[in-house]
């Protein structure tokens, strides 16, 4: 795209410029159909705005914008979870700058058509869970509902509202070559992709403001708004309590679920969250059992229910279904609705609108023969070069194919498959997806792409989101449309007459607010308070760390260059000190500790960049990205950028490992800088509730443990070279400048340990930090009038007097260069820190529950297996 001075030209010289310039590298697909050029020179209407903008704004400035994208993708950690990639969780979220453009009339026509499609999905969802007519009727095989997975015999006769058969649904719609549009995929179980449909939004319009603003596009909030009207509806109480149901951080759309739980103001949960109580779900909190009105499931139908639906999943609740058969709690979308999903039911689409609408489908699907049919088995078997197959249901390692993509052995083998199993296959229509520019090195290219549109039901009907989320394909010559093989997103812009007004997320109430008080801890579930109490912990074992291997190598640089250890007799204490504080056995202190310490550098890099190494600096600073992960609803934006500066930098430290101190300096720098910035946000900008609380009680913890194992590492055997050895402690504790105020002296042992174990204003000693522990410890028994002390207050009182009654000068002083009373205090430290660690974990994190039956039954249930 190049620049173009347009200020001197009329409208038709203007779009003649756009037309040629977009033409020097734009080659459409052949016998496909184009979204935005119309051929012989022209750009359809709609899209001409759009290209005209885009060609006065040229390719440079093009590219600086999209350059902010990108870093707004990163920043907020927008990713797509592929499995296999060699990114693993961290993949991110491709998106294309150039949005994809529907005008308004045309959208008109895609909207009625979803409509209409989603009513028919919600009235056979419906029939094939309660009086089964189009069964019954021969207007569907049984064979075709009873084989499918999706198909739940415990969900027969549970009836729902019309509202909530099938409150949300998407649909994967791609354009023919004749500019229909066709219906080739139904989402109906759990529905992704509205919430990057959202961020792709934000950032697009972040990047474009002016040509997104003039360009009069229609706004995604509506949709939004009623999504949470619908799902406050499937409760009888005013204000439910809703929760979102996530397989966890490992799922490949885990930041959509983590975005919308907080943009909707929900609580994300995973299934170990929840449990069942007399047949109605509760929240595990620090407050007790929480009831719970909705659910907004991501888990697939199968894995929600370990007991009377897969046994071997642990995403799910154990007696959701009962739940649902009593109506105690809603469920969007409803156990079995993945049965729509079912490729086969295409065949018989067409025959079922007219059963239930007494209309012809607005927006049909390909032509579909189902295998289980001998007649439309035979055509498949005949016609197999020319068709799409696919098995009735989405399985590892089955994907659909071309069969004109196939060899001659290739299509034996799969004709072969189909006659040993018919019921599970069947042939489609191929269609030859249109095409939508994207942009690749500063051209743009066509791209086959497939859009997904987005529906929720309202009171009388359903409400479509304006546009969806459009998915290309990752390169030209590739059919393949899916975010898992590595195709791209685009926002897609839905043309509206005139401007849109703007519509808040927060509908307007003249009901007065009521006025929480208290630590507002009864929506935070135990096992988020876990994970920020250890996300704390691995912050602080990082930072510490990352300060003890800075303050080695520095002693190691220049002039010496890691130098013997016996010019140097600091400097195996040091040593020992990396491997104490890591936990890195056998390191400086086992077995060949002696050749370690002659030569450390290769045991230094160990404990620096081995990730497979528990306790090594990358791996504990993984440890503290996954803590972060499965907090990510509950960390700010700014937070979130922190975490991912980590991440990149712990990335260019795979790739590129540091060869000299100088670049090992430098990273453990910039790594340390981020550290302090995570520790001053989560003190300043976080709210001081019970999140938070637990997260610095992890800190404080850590940093009691650490401190004490630096003491015992350096202190209780005497060195020879002890001032020096004094004052790289005090280097790696940022105490040295503490010291030198205080004393004004030379380094001492007996004012070292006043001030590192006993000052409680140093915020570095660990007298410090068990007073905090203290304070911390009596907030959360608030409350609580159990009249005797909690095995967590016992212990921190005992080590808190401890550390108050000794005497430093009686801890400095030594028998044969070694001070007992210095080691067996931090000994009984180095006990008591951990058993505090596991009574904060037993008080606050684990529910032990007893046995106990999920309902009381008054009779069996009648058997409606068909």
């Amino acid at each position: 795209m190049q620049n173009a001075n347009s200020n001197s030209l009329t409208p038709t010289a203007v779009q003649d410029a756009v037309v040629a310039d977009i033409l020097q590298t734009y080659q459409t697909l052949p016998n496909s159909y184009d979204e935005m050029y119309a051929g012989t020179k022209q750009i359809r209407p709609h899209w001409q705005y759009l290209m005209r903008a885009l060609h006065s704004m040229g390719h440079e400035e093009l590219e600086r914008r999209w350059q902010e994208g990108r870093r707004l993708l990163r920043d907020n950690g927008v990713t797509y979870n592929v499995y296999g990639d060699p990114q693993g969780l961290d993949r991110p979220w491709q998106l294309d700058p150039i949005p994809h453009v529907i005008s308004s009339e045309e959208w008109g026509h895609i909207e009625r058509g979803l409509i209409q499609r989603a009513e028919l999905m919600s009235l056979l969802l419906a029939d094939l869970y309660g009086a089964r007519d189009t069964i019954r009727k021969g207007l569907l095989p049984i064979e075709l509902i009873v084989a499918h997975p999706g198909f739940l015999r415990a969900m027969v006769g549970v009836a729902l509202p019309k509202r909530h058969r099938l409150p949300l649904y998407a649909v994967d719609l791609a354009r023919s070559a004749t500019g229909e549009f066709w219906a080739i995929a139904d989402r109906t179980q759990a529905p992704s992709g509205a919430g990057y449909a959202l961020e792709n939004r934000l950032v697009i319009s972040r990047i474009l403001p002016s040509l997104f603003r003039d360009s009069h596009v229609h706004r995604l909030a509506l949709f939004f708004r009623t999504l949470r009207q619908t799902l406050a509806s499937m409760s009888p109480h005013e204000d439910p309590r809703i929760v979102v149901l996530t397989p966890g951080p490992a799922n490949e759309t885990y930041f959509e679920h983590a975005y919308l739980a907080k943009y909707l103001g929900y609580t994300l949960v995973q299934g170990a969250d929840l449990t069942v109580r007399d047949g109605k779900i509760a929240l595990k909190t620090l407050d007790g059992l929480q009831p719970v009105d909705v659910i907004l499931r991501r888990v697939d139908d199968g894995a929600c229910d370990p007991l009377e639906l897969r046994p071997d999943s642990y995403l799910g609740v154990a007696g959701l279904t009962q739940s649902l058969r009593m109506g105690s709690v809603g469920l969007a979308n409803p156990l079995g609705s993945s049965i729509l999903e079912n490729a086969g039911l295409y065949a018989f689409l067409p025959s079922l609108a007219k059963y239930f609408l007494g209309e012809e489908l607005i927006i049909p699907s390909p032509q579909t023969w189902w295998c289980g049919d001998k007649t439309a088995c035979k055509y498949v078997l005949e016609n197999i070069d020319k068709l799409v197959i696919k098995r009735i249901a989405n399985m590892p390692g089955h994907v659909s194919v071309r069969g004109r993509l196939l060899s001659s052995k290739q299509r034996d083998l799969l004709r072969a498959q189909i006659l040993a199993q018919p019921n599970w296959y069947v042939g489609g229509e191929e269609i030859i997806r249109s095409t939508t520019p994207v942009l690749v090195n500063g051209r743009l290219e066509p791209r086959q792409l497939v859009l997904r549109s987005f529906l929720v039901t309202n009171e009388n009907n359903y409400v479509v989101m304006p546009g969806g989320l459009t998915r290309v394909a990752a390169s030209a010559d590739s059919p393949v449309v899916s975010a898992q093989s590595g195709g791209l997103s685009k926002d897609t812009w839905v043309i509206a007459s005139e401007p849109e007004k703007d519509l808040s997320l927060i509908p307007e109430t003249k009901k007065k607010l009521v006025i929480f008080e208290g630590h507002g801890q009864g929506e935070l579930p135990s096992r988020v308070a876990e994970n920020m109490f250890w996300l704390g912990r691995y912050a602080e074992r990082a930072e510490g760390v990352i300060r003890l291997l800075r303050t080695v190598l520095l002693y190691l640089a220049d002039p010496y260059d890691f130098v013997s250890t016996k010019d140097h007799p600091a400097l195996p204490s040091l040593l020992r000190a990396v491997t104490y504080l890591t936990e890195t056995l056998p390191g400086f202190v086992g077995e060949g500790a002696q050749q370690r310490l002659e030569n450390p550098r290769e045991e230094l890099l160990s404990v620096f960049l081995d990730r497979q190494r528990v306790g090594s600096l990358t791996s504990t600073l993984q440890f503290l990205l996954n803590a972060a992960r499965s907090t990510r609803d509950r960390l700010s934006p700014d937070m979130w950028r922190v975490f991912s500066a980590i991440e990149d930098e712990l990335n260019r430290l795979q790739q590129q490992a540091p060869k000299e101190i100088n670049e090992a300096l430098q990273v453990l720098d910039n790594l340390i800088l981020w550290l302090s910035a995570l520790e001053g946000l989560s003190v300043e900008s976080m709210t001081h509730s019970q999140g938070w609380r637990f997260l610095i009680i992890g800190r404080r913890l850590e940093r009691c443990y650490n401190t004490g194992q630096l003491l015992r590492a350096t202190l209780c055997t005497v060195n020879e070279d002890e001032a020096v050895l004094l004052e790289n402690l005090l280097i790696v504790t940022d105490s040295l400048l503490t010291y030198r105020r205080r004393y004004r002296s030379y380094l001492q042992v007996n004012a070292t340990l006043e001030l590192l174990l006993q000052n409680e204003l140093n915020p570095r000693s660990i007298g410090y930090q068990l007073e905090q522990l203290s304070s911390y410890i009596n907030v959360l028994r608030h409350g609580d009038d159990t009249p005797y002390r909690a095995a967590e207050e016992r212990i921190i009182l005992e080590s808190l007097t401890q550390v108050r009654l000794a005497d430093v000068d009686a801890l400095a002083t030594f028998t044969d260069n070694f001070r007992k009373d210095l080691d067996q205090l931090l000994v009984r430290l180095w006990h008591l820190i951990p058993a505090l660690s596991d009574a904060i974990t037993n008080s606050y994190f684990s529910h032990a529950e007893q046995p106990r039956q999920l309902v009381q039954l008054e009779a069996e249930h009648e058997d409606n297996e068909l």
